[in-house]
């Protein structure tokens, strides 16, 4: 996890190779969770490629599906 806006429920996480993704509110809704931390690791359900990748879902790492 990169930053977290809790008022707008949205933010950015950076990825293992390095790429900067943005989450909206509804991607962060359907994990369910209440806030995360910077530098917490996430589990991302994505849609698309290149520029029209889209963080559909996340999760906590170390939580089970």
């Amino acid at each position: 996890m990169r930053s977290f806006d809790p008022e707008t429920r949205s933010g950015t996480v950076l990825a293992d190779d390095g790429v900067e993704l943005t989450y909206d509110a509804e991607a962060f809704a359907t994990a369910g969770l209440r806030h995360l931390r910077i530098g917490q690791r996430v589990r991302l359900d994505v849609e698309g490629s290149g520029d029209a990748t889209k963080i559909r879902s996340l999760t906590i790492y170390t939580l089970t599906d």
